[in-house]
């Protein structure tokens, strides 16, 4: 008899959850799309299509300070952020090595000058002696050889005491531009030895009040960009404060990570308050079309994708005359694709193709299919009003 009961109960449970299920799809099937879904009036405006990409702010002219010759810091005159001025010492190198080699050679030239002067006063009295027919003519030759040779000897010797004092002065290291020290490498006391590759030992930036960025945009958008253009860019030290600069060059040798084709676009700045400093990520963004007054739907519109059952199949009238000849004139620069987005017909929803142009991060360009200014399209479900099977999210085709 218990058991009778039991299942008595339970048939009488799933009788209720099933009567409970079909009030509940009525009652959410009787509500209407403006209660249902999230609706948006298309409108004319404006609209800017932008590429983005990260770079890194440089310096205009950034110089790498080096050595042509070996040695050991003995004196640093220059430290970070330091004003300097073109010909300034930076630093200085242990130069008893060399200035001995400058002495050894200035006395080489000493000694061989006194030899010149030997050689040139035998070839006077030879001269005199070969007048008066007491020494051959050979002998007079080997005279004038040995007076020419001296010569020659003295020349060498003279060019080798240039090269050591050469090498002398640039024990001191000067500033080859004027600018500001963004770098130094080397510290007191430390070796630095020039070899095939000349060391690095301060870094000078010419002039920060003009820089410049070097960005790596995608193959993709490289055809859109142009030098001259127009470029916007933040930084994370200032991220509500936005920066200008002009595209100044596009770098044709291509970069290539993981089968990822990146092409180096130069973007010219000015910084007359030096907020912007040498390393700083910028994030990049340059517009490469814009187009006034035209038919916009929002990206959301695009995505919003409905239950098959709930759309209705029929065919809308075409759009007026007015509305064609305005998608027709937007066709000629079209650059989209194409896409679909619903709107609310007798209660129900109906799909429209319409052919896109640019877009940014909000809307998208209408320049064709049967929407006009007015319509509502649906751009999402209200939240509560899923019917269980909920709305699903396209892939964009922009």
């Amino acid at each position: 008899m218990k058991l009778s009961l039991g299942r008595s109960a339970i048939a009488v449970l799933f009788v209720a959850l099933a009567a409970g299920g079909v009030y509940w799809q009525r009652q959410n099937a009787a509500q209407s799309p403006a209660q249902r879904y999230k609706l948006q009036s298309v409108e004319r405006g404006d609209v800017t299509q932008t590429v983005s990409a990260n770079g890194t702010l440089n310096p205009v002219v950034l110089v790498n300070v080096g050595t042509q010759v070996s040695g050991t810091v003995t004196k640093l005159y220059v430290d970070f952020n330091d004003k300097v001025e073109k010909g300034q010492a930076l630093l200085e190198l242990d130069n008893s090595l060399l200035a001995a080699q400058a002495r050894q050679s200035a006395a080489n030239v000493l000694n061989i000058s006194a030899a010149l002067d030997l050689a040139r006063a035998n070839e006077a009295r030879m001269q005199q002696l070969f007048a008066q027919e007491y020494v051959s003519r050979q002998e007079l030759e080997q005279t004038i050889q040995l007076r020419r040779s001296s010569a020659a000897q003295l020349a060498q010797a003279r060019a080798a005491a240039d090269k050591d004092q050469v090498n002398l002065r640039f024990t001191t290291i000067r500033s080859p531009v004027s600018g500001v020290v963004v770098d130094r490498v080397v510290d007191l006391g430390q070796t630095v030895a020039a070899s095939l590759q000349t060391p690095t030992l301060i870094k000078i930036a010419q002039d920060l009040s003009e820089m410049r960025i070097d960005s790596s945009f995608a193959e993709a958008d490289i055809g859109k960009i142009r030098p001259g253009q127009q470029v916007r860019f933040t930084v994370d030290a200032f991220p509500d404060k936005n920066f200008h600069g002009e595209v100044q060059q596009i770098r044709l040798n291509p970069t290539t990570q993981q089968n990822v084709v990146t092409y180096n676009v130069r973007v010219s700045l000015a910084n007359p308050e030096q907020l912007l400093l040498p390393g700083m990520t910028a994030y990049v963004s340059i517009a490469v079309a814009s187009r006034q007054d035209v038919l916009l739907v929002a990206n959301a519109a695009l995505r919003f994708k409905p239950p098959r059952e709930l759309v209705n199949t029929t065919q809308r009238a075409p759009a007026p005359p007015a509305a064609a000849a305005d998608a027709a004139k937007g066709s000629e620069a079209s650059s989209g694709g194409k896409g679909t987005v619903y709107v609310v017909d007798n209660e129900q929803l109906k799909a429209l193709n319409v052919q896109l142009g640019i877009t940014d991060s909000r809307n998208s360009e209408v320049v064709g299919g049967d929407l006009k200014v007015g319509d509502r399209v649906v751009v999402g479900e209200n939240p509560g009003s899923s019917n269980g099977k909920p709305s699903s999210v396209g892939v964009r085709l922009f």
